[in-house]
């Protein structure tokens, strides 16, 4: 059944009056879902569950867009910031805790000796390409994947206007598990490249990709960043990192290290960061407290509790699960447990936003959120599974019929409640299977 939406319309109607776009957060806008079936506004979480501001309960796969690892207001989180804030957050001067957490880091993420901390993943990844410039003293950058709205990046996306488009000519895609395409980049502009940055897909690295990328880079006198803003502390205690046996120069983590607090990271070796001495790089908040705080929590559950293992049994489970009602259906689960992606495709084998979009709408009818990636939480639990896999065969069901009705005609129009998904705000890299 289609859910009351009427409080979120309402609220967006006024978000128009007063919010450029509507929204603070772009992926986050009621183009990326099917707007008139989901909901706009989300009110409350707990645990893997939220409910929108018109009292309907979900649960919740896109968490926050994977910065909620933990699950939402988890308890021992909301207990130790509540206990800091009463302390104060922000200060004129240093706190220890700034030490504490980066001790952590280090003592976690294989690449890390010391550290700097952000806000968001954008602090990160822009902090790491102006120390590998500055280390280098060059200018151009070899990318693969989504690194942030910050200029020397958005100068390639496609909302690129008020970037100064001199900026592009420094930016150079290469695609993932294509060596080859690293090696043109490096070959046409030989002598030219600070660094190799790169985030690692729902597409598995094949044939040792990664290490190669990283000797490639050392190759041509480059530095190499993994931007883990996504998978750190989700594929393992030290991220995609430990995952996959490789030591970048610099990584970049965010998102999960905080349960839902603002808060970022650079790390990498001591020679590398000891270059943050001459760059500049300061904020305002990158010591403030809450969110220290926040992080050493999480990395306390995580080191103590099992997050991690949690996240790839469950995630296997739903893997499981979902390829055994998906059979014969127009649809494949990519990537690995702790974070898959849907893959839909229409009768010619295009990929399909249409098939998507109907798929979406049925399950939100049925109090499941998804987005694109699917991140598992430690709050999720194997009944919440359950529950998902059983409104996706239902789901699925609809969209089989869509696409038998009328092969020659869309007939998944006649299917769409609300309106298909939009262009994805956030490019997904070109990837090699």
């Amino acid at each position: 059944m289609k859910p009351n939406l009427e409080k979120s319309f309402s609220l967006w109607n006024e978000a128009l009056r007063y919010i450029p776009s509507g929204t603070q957060t772009l992926s986050k806008g009621p183009s990326q879902f099917v707007k008139g079936v989901y909901p706009i506004y989300l009110q409350r979480g707990k645990g893997a569950y939220v409910w929108d501001v018109d009292g309907n309960r979900y649960i919740d796969y896109p968490m926050a867009l994977g910065a909620i690892l933990l699950g939402h207001a988890h308890p021992k989180v909301t207990e130790a910031v509540t206990r800091q804030l009463e302390d104060g957050n922000l200060f004129t001067l240093m706190h220890p805790k700034e030490i504490e957490l980066a001790r952590r880091l280090c003592e976690m993420i294989p690449c890390a000796e010391k550290v700097r901390f952000g806000k968001n993943g954008a602090d990160a990844t822009s902090a790491a390409v102006r120390c590998a410039r500055a280390l280098t003293g060059r200018e151009e950058v070899a990318y693969c994947g989504y690194h942030g709205y910050q200029d020397w990046y958005a100068a390639i996306h496609p909302m690129s206007k008020g970037v100064p488009q001199v900026l592009k000519q420094y930016m150079h895609e290469f695609i993932y598990n294509d060596l080859e395409s690293l090696k043109r980049v490096f070959l046409e502009h030989s002598g030219k490249i600070a660094c190799v940055i790169m985030e690692q897909p729902t597409t598995e690295p094949n044939n040792d990709f990664l290490q190669k990328c990283i000797d490639l880079a050392h190759q041509n006198g480059a530095f190499f960043i993994l931007d883990e803003i996504v998978t750190g502390f989700r594929y393992a205690n030290g991220g995609a990192q430990e995952h996959y046996h490789i030591k970048p120069d610099l990584a970049c983590v965010g998102k999960g290290l905080a349960n839902g607090f603002p808060l970022s990271a650079v790390v990498g070796s001591s020679e590398v960061m000891k270059e943050f001495e001459n760059i500049f790089y300061s904020t305002t908040s990158g010591g403030e407290v809450a969110s220290l705080t926040a992080a050493l929590t999480v990395t306390d559950c995580i080191l103590k509790e099992g997050v991690i293992e949690h996240l790839w049994e469950l995630g296997n489970y739903w893997m499981r699960s979902f390829q055994e009602i998906a059979t014969g259906m127009p649809v494949k689960l990519l990537g690995c447990a702790p974070r898959t992606v849907f893959e839909f495709k229409d009768l010619k084998g295009e990929v399909s936003n249409d098939l998507r979009s109907l798929f979406i709408q049925e399950t939100c009818k049925q109090g499941i959120l998804f987005g694109v990636p699917i991140f598992m939480s430690f709050s999720h639990t194997k009944s919440d599974i359950d529950q998902t896999v059983e409104a996706c065969e239902k789901a699925l069901k609809v969209c089989k019929k869509a696409l038998e009705e009328d092969a020659e005609e869309n007939a998944i129009d006649k299917y769409m409640e609300g309106e298909k998904i939009g262009q994805l705000f956030r490019p997904q890299p070109k990837t090699h299977a």
